[in-house]
C-alpha cells in the first residue's frame, strides 16, 4: 500500500527524466486547465460548456485527491499536520478554487453564485506547477518576496502621498478621493491614459514627478527578479557540473 502511494505521489509530481507516466499525467492535467479556460471565451453558458466543465471538474477533483492523498511525502514527513498544512498551502487553496465553479451549474439560485464562474480565471495558475521554468521563477519570487514586499511598500506610500497632494491642489478636477488614487496609479505606471489631467503648474509637476518615478518603479523589482534569477540559474548549472 505504501508503495503505491509513493508511486501516485511520483506520478502526480512534475516528471522526472525517464518517467513516462508522470510525463503524461503532466501533458493531460496541462491540456485539462487550458480546455478549462475555454468557457470564459462565451458570454453565455450552453450544453457543451457544461459537459466540459463537468469533464475537466473530475479531472481536478481526481488530482485534488491525489495530492491531498499524498500530502505526507509532499510535506516530507508523517503526520495529520502534513496533510492540514498541504490543504492550507497556495497551490493547493488554488487546486480547490477550481473545483468550486462547478457548484453554478447545480444550484437554482445563480444570483451570487454566478461569481464562482470567475473562480474558473484561476486555473491558470495551475499551469505554474506543470512547467518546470515557472518553477524556477516561483522559488526565485519566494526568495526575493522581502524585497519585493519592501518595493510595493514604497509604491503603495508614494501614490498615496501623490494622490493626497494632487487631491488638495486640484479638488475640483477630481469626484473623490479615489479618483486621485486612479490618477496617481496610472501616473506612476507610466500610462497615463489622459481622462485626467492636471491644469496648475504644481499639479503637472507632480505628474512629470510620478511618470519618473514610474520608470524607477518598473526597473526595481525587474533588476531584483532578474538578478535572482540568474543566482538560480547558476546554481542549477554548478550542480549539474558537479
Amino acid at each position: 500500500m505504501e508503495d503505491f502511494k509513493r508511486r501516485v505521489y511520483e506520478v502526480v509530481e512534475v516528471s522526472s527524466m525517464g518517467d513516462k507516466s508522470s510525463r503524461a499525467y503532466d501533458i493531460m492535467m496541462n491540456t485539462a486547465i487550458i480546455v478549462s479556460l475555454i468557457p470564459m471565451t462565451f458570454k453565455k453558458d450552453m450544453a457543451m460548456t457544461f459537459w466540459l466543465e463537468l469533464f475537466v471538474t473530475f479531472i481536478f477533483l481526481i488530482d485534488y485527491a491525489a495530492r491531498v492523498y499524498t500530502a505526507d511525502y509532499k510535506m516530507g514527513y508523517k503526520s495529520y499536520k502534513a496533510y492540514i498544512a498541504y490543504i492550507l498551502s497556495p497551490l493547493a487553496l488554488f487546486d480547490f478554487i477550481s473545483i468550486l465553479p462547478i457548484i453554478y451549474w447545480f444550484t437554482p439560485v445563480k444570483s451570487w453564485i454566478g461569481l464562482l464562474r470567475l473562480f474558473r480565471a484561476f486555473r491558470a495558475i495551475k499551469l505554474v506547477r506543470y512547467s518546470k521554468t515557472m518553477i524556477v521563477i516561483s522559488n526565485v519570487i519566494r526568495k526575493v518576496k522581502k524585497q519585493l514586499m519592501a518595493v510595493l511598500l514604497l509604491i503603495t506610500v508614494y501614490i498615496f502621498m501623490s494622490a493626497m497632494l494632487i487631491f488638495q491642489l486640484e479638488p475640483e478636477l477630481f469626484n473623490n478621493f479615489f479618483d486621485a488614487l486612479y490618477w496617481a496609479t496610472i501616473s506612476i505606471t507610466t500610462i497615463g491614459y489622459g481622462d485626467i489631467s492636471p491644469v496648475t503648474p504644481i499639479g503637472r509637476m507632480i505628474t512629470m514627478v510620478s511618470a519618473l518615478v514610474g520608470v524607477a518603479v518598473i526597473a526595481l523589482p525587474s533588476g531584483i527578479i532578474t538578478a535572482a534569477y540568474m543566482n538560480e540559474i547558476n546554481k542549477k548549472k554548478s550542480k549539474y557540473e558537479l
